[in-house]
């Protein structure tokens, strides 16, 4: 038998008891729908769990109409439910409750020779994963779709049936114990960054001064050029970047090659042009977006969704930046918010925030306090993002090292698979 790339070596080293079977001979699809609607329906999550939606009271955020709920697929325990749109992204797992799934998924009955919870493991480990991505033809929900065609004869790793169990028990303790030590570690990742946006906080309300409006503070703003059309000739692949609010992360700008113009397009857009010391700050979406204009994109384009903000000698640059992406600022932010559905911000909202009336000594000072928590604060981050990365990598190969058989799970002790992370 010829195996697809991804899982054809994978299956040559299984140990000799194990079998290697088309996925189709041990499932097949389940055919009941929610004709009575009397399901709850449920959400797969990326993660592989299966769960009742909690938003607009069970609906979901796109509540589906009457007629649609009556085609759901009705999803038992121990059934396989695959949204075949998204098995590149994690959208396979089996279902611990009984509910109803959307229409576009598929809902399978593993056959008796199958521990549900070992196919659950296994269809989602590396290597499985590699293999949707090899039956996809782009990243477009259409193209990215798995098609039974393909799906159906993949090869299944079916061990003895008491063997299944062994790996589906051992992973599930395993990766529990993985899961708890990520969570803790994104706890602390949360508790820092409380603790760095108190710091700023702190600094800012202590001196007790008059609280004054930033336009009192002789700052100027410039919206993007908002409604402004573009012709495709006037965008330059690697050409100068028009920076809109998904570009600004963590308080730096980081460009894409896709939103650039060319540089005639950019001397027509001459009055928006950023330069060294303003700063951009997003109008749209994730308010609180800000993030100084460095020397190196002086002459870079604010986008439309974008404000730029051109501090006047009353104020210090890094100063404004760090007050403007403060959870201080972002609160005044939310509240001047044009729109509820999609929150949005104007000069002249942008100009009313409220900020200590600081002379440029004191502003300099607690500039220099604010470089050294931040310091510490991105270190810390880095740290624990870079334990969490490690645990995901660990848990990963783990799980394909149990589910092929390069190890023996009945032997395993679980000792060592989170060597270096302290709970």
């Amino acid at each position: 038998m010829t195996f697809d790339l991804a899982v054809e070596a994978m299956a040559r080293n299984v140990p000799g008891t194990w079998r290697v079977e088309p996925f189709r001979r041990h499932a097949t699809l389940v055919d009941e729908t929610n004709s009575k609607r009397s399901l709850p329906l449920l959400s797969l999550a990326s993660t592989g769990i299966i769960a009742p939606r909690k938003e607009e009271g069970g609906m979901g955020r796109q509540a589906p109409s009457e007629s649609t709920i009556e085609r759901y697929w009705v999803a038992h325990p121990g059934n396989l439910v695959v949204n075949p749109m998204w098995l590149i992204g994690g959208g396979i797992g089996v279902s611990a409750v009984t509910g109803a799934v959307s229409p576009d998924y598929r809902v399978y009955r593993l056959g008796p020779d199958l521990h549900p919870q070992y196919v659950h493991h296994l269809l989602r480990s590396a290597p499985y994963r590699d293999q949707y991505r090899l039956y996809t033809r782009a990243d477009t929900t259409f193209d990215r779709r798995v098609s039974k065609e393909n799906f159906h004869p993949m090869p299944l790793l079916v061990p003895p049936l008491e063997e299944q169990r062994r790996i589906a028990d051992f992973l599930d303790a395993e990766t529990a114990r993985i899961d708890r030590l990520a969570n803790a570690r994104r706890r602390h990742v949360t508790l820092v960054e409380e603790h760095w946006e108190s710091t700023i906080y702190h600094e800012l309300t202590e001196s007790r001064t008059e609280m004054v409006e930033l336009r009192r503070l002789g700052v100027a703003v410039t919206t993007g050029p908002f409604g402004t059309v573009f012709n495709a000739s006037e965008y330059e692949d690697g050409g100068i970047p028009m920076v809109n609010p998904l570009h600004i992360k963590n308080g730096e700008i980081i460009p894409d090659r896709q939103h650039s113009v060319s540089q005639t397009t950019a001397a027509r857009l001459s009055r928006h042009l950023l330069r060294s010391g303003d700063l951009v700050v997003g109008r749209k979406g994730d308010l609180g977006r800000a993030a100084l204009v460095s020397d190196r994109q002086d002459g870079w384009v604010c986008g439309s969704d974008c404000i730029a903000v051109h501090p006047s000698s009353r104020l210090m640059p890094k100063f404004l930046a760090y007050v403007l992406r403060s959870q201080y600022v972002r609160t005044q932010l939310l509240a001047r918010s044009l729109a509820a559905t999609m929150p949005s911000l104007s000069e002249g909202n942008l100009l009313s925030l409220r900020l200590p009336n600081l002379d440029v000594h004191s502003q300099e000072a607690i500039t220099i306090r604010l470089d050294a928590a931040h310091d510490w604060f991105v270190r810390a981050v880095a740290a624990m993002q870079s334990q969490l990365a490690l645990l995901t990598e660990r848990r990963q190969a783990l799980i394909t090292s149990a589910v092929t058989g390069q190890f023996d799970v009945s032997t395993a002790s679980g000792r060592g698979v989170t060597d270096g992370v302290q709970p």
